[in-house]
């Protein structure tokens, strides 16, 4: 389920790999490849956040709206205990927190961060969009707004048929009405 506390780890993660802070752009397209790639490997995300297509390519929407300070009460002090705060286009990582503190992920989980971020690590921020762009068939230009990735678009993407597709996004759906009645954001 949604946390911001994993949402928060998991944008620490790459800030800490990219040597303490990261680029917006960067870590979002970041983010999404990995829930893609869990989804690839596991048939579940790591966070299992809501999918947006947005100009820039695809996007965790929940944790995007935490980027741009939508985290209130117990969400915000979570969220702060992992990340310092925004400087214009990037985040930062709390400097007093390493890797081996981040507790809400499996190792299968830390497998997928790691290979993402060695596959795309090196990345420029537009490099990432428009990898996003070329390579997420579930992607959809919106212009200037948004729009909903369905999950079993992704799956389908990802190459499960119609029927294993539906399936795991029908999972992730229950998932997410728990979170919903039981999450404060």
């Amino acid at each position: 389920m949604f946390s911001c506390t994993a949402a928060a780890q998991l944008c620490a993660f790459f800030a800490l790999k990219e040597g303490g802070g990261i680029n917006i752009v960067k870590l979002m397209k970041l983010l999404y490849l990995a829930e893609r790639e869990s989804m690839q490997r596991y048939d579940s995300p790591i966070l299992g956040d809501h999918y947006v297509s947005m100009a820039h390519g695809p996007v965790l929407s929940r944790t995007y709206d935490l980027l741009n300070g939508a985290a209130r009460g117990k969400c915000a002090q979570q969220w702060e205990e992992w990340i310092s705060g925004r400087d214009q286009h990037k985040i930062m990582a709390q400097d007093a927190i390493n890797e081996e503190m981040l507790d809400r992920f499996s190792i299968a989980d830390l497998e997928v961060l790691n290979a993402v971020w060695d596959e795309f690590g090196g990345f420029a921020p537009w490099e990432l969009v428009d990898y996003t762009h070329k390579n997420c068939p579930e992607w959809k230009d919106p212009g200037d707004s948004s729009a909903p990735i369905a999950d079993e678009a992704i799956f389908l993407a990802l190459g499960r048929n119609k029927s294993l597709a539906r399936e795991l996004a029908e999972d992730m759906h229950d998932d997410r009405e728990l979170d919903r009645m039981f999450s404060p954001l």
